[in-house]
C-alpha cells in the first residue's frame, strides 16, 4: 500500500475556529483516504477546545524531539497526529478575543510549517485562519498567509488562488486598500498571475486550460470612458503577451457580468485585478468547499477559505469542510494526481 502524502495543517489563530475545524479534520476518517494529516499547534489549546466542545481530542500527540526522531528514522507517520509547538501563554486567553498572544502563536505555526515543508519533511502545508489585527498586535507585519509565504520561501513571484468546483480564481492583487489597486497593476504582474495560473490549471485538470482576465472598471473600461485607461495601458497588453506564448485568454471582460454560469462552465479560471472582484462571488457560490491557495511557491500550501469567525469560536457551530476541501487539494498535487473538470 502506497504511502499517504503527510500534510502539514496549522492550527491558526488559537481564538478563532481553527481549533475546532483542526479537531473535525482529525475525527473525520474520510481524510485517511488520501492523506495523513498532522496539526501544527498547541495540543493542550485543541484539548481544551475539544472539551468545549465536545469533539473528540487528539488521539496522537507528537513532541518536537519525537518528530526529529522519526525525520531521522524516515520513520512514516501514518496516523492523523497533532505536532505540539509550545510557547503559547495560556494565562488570558479568551476565545474569540483578539490579542497578540494568539497572532504570535498563529504565526509561530505557519513559520514551523513552512520550515517542515523547505526541508521535505512535509508533502505540503493546509492552512487554518490566521487573524490580521492578531497578527499586527504581534508585531507581525505581513497582511496575511500569502505574503508570508511568498516571503519566506524566497517565491520569486506569487499570487493567491481560489479553488472550487463552481469557479476558480486568481488575483494580481490582494490585501491592499482598493486606492492602492491601480499603482499596483501592471503589465508584467498581470502576465505573471495568467502564466502562475495557467501552470496551475495544467496541473489540476491535466490539458492546456480555458483562462479569463477581468477589466478593473466597470464595463471593462468602456474603451476609457471610465478609468485611466488601465485595460488598454497594462491589461490588454498582458493578455497579448499570453496569447503570444500560447495561452487561451480572453478579456478583458466586464466583471459585473465575468461570472454568469455559462461563462464559468467554458472557463478554468478568470484573473482578478483585486481582493472582492474574485472573491464575492466565489464566496457567494462556494463558501464551504472553496480552497486558498498560493501559486509560485516552492512549496505546496493550500488555506481555508474563510476567516476566524471569532463570533462563532469555539461554540461548536464552525464547519470544517474547507479545511477538509484544503488537505485535499493539498494532497492531491502533492501525489500529482489530476482533478477532472
Amino acid at each position: 500500500m502506497p504511502t499517504l502524502p503527510l500534510i502539514a495543517v496549522t492550527m491558526g489563530d488559537p481564538a478563532g475556529i481553527g481549533p475546532e475545524v483542526c479537531l473535525q479534520l482529525l475525527a473525520n476518517e474520510a481524510v485517511t483516504e488520501f492523506a495523513v494529516p498532522v496539526i501544527f499547534g498547541d495540543a493542550g489549546m485543541l484539548a481544551q477546545c475539544a472539551r468545549k466542545t465536545g469533539l473528540p481530542e487528539p488521539r496522537r500527540v507528537l513532541s518536537q524531539s519525537e518528530w526529529v526522531a522519526l525525520q531521522r528514522d524516515e520513520s512514516p507517520i501514518q496516523e492523523a497526529s497533532v505536532l505540539h509547538l509550545p510557547g503559547f501563554d495560556a494565562t488570558d486567553f479568551v476565545p474569540g478575543t483578539v490579542s497578540a498572544a494568539t497572532g504570535a502563536a498563529g504565526y509561530h505555526f505557519v513559520r514551523q510549517s513552512i520550515i517542515a515543508a523547505l526541508a521535505g519533511e512535509v508533502a505540503g502545508v493546509a492552512t487554518a485562519p490566521l487573524n490580521k489585527e492578531a497578527l499586527r498586535a504581534a508585531g507581525v507585519q505581513y497582511p496575511g498567509h500569502t505574503e508570508i509565504f511568498a516571503d519566506q520561501t524566497g517565491a520569486a513571484r506569487a499570487c493567491m488562488f481560489q479553488y472550487s468546483e463552481e469557479v476558480r480564481a486568481s488575483f494580481v492583487t490582494v490585501h491592499v486598500g482598493y486606492h492602492e489597486v491601480p499603482a499596483l497593476i501592471t503589465r508584467e504582474r498581470i502576465l505573471d498571475v495568467i502564466e502562475m495560473t495557467a501552470d496551475a490549471m495544467r496541473r489540476i485538470r491535466g490539458r492546456e486550460p480555458k483562462l479569463a482576465v477581468l477589466g478593473l472598471n466597470p464595463h471593462a473600461g468602456e474603451h476609457g470612458l471610465f478609468g485611466n485607461r488601465e485595460e488598454e495601458r497594462f491589461i490588454i497588453p498582458a493578455i497579448e503577451d499570453a496569447r503570444a506564448r500560447g495561452l487561451t485568454v480572453e478579456g478583458p471582460l466586464p466583471p459585473d457580468t465575468a461570472f454568469l454560469p455559462g461563462k464559468r462552465r467554458s472557463t478554468d479560471a478568470f484573473i482578478c485585478m483585486y481582493h472582492d472582484q474574485g472573491h464575492i462571488p466565489l464566496k457567494a457560490l462556494a463558501f464551504d468547499t472553496a480552497v486558498n491557495t498560493t501559486l509560485g511557491l516552492p512549496i505546496i500550501r493550500t488555506s481555508v477559505d474563510h476567516g476566524t469567525a471569532c463570533d462563532i469560536a469555539w461554540q461548536g457551530k464552525a464547519t470544517g469542510s474547507s479545511l477538509f476541501e484544503a488537505v485535499k487539494l493539498a494532497s492531491l498535487l502533492a501525489a500529482g494526481h489530476r482533478i477532472d473538470g
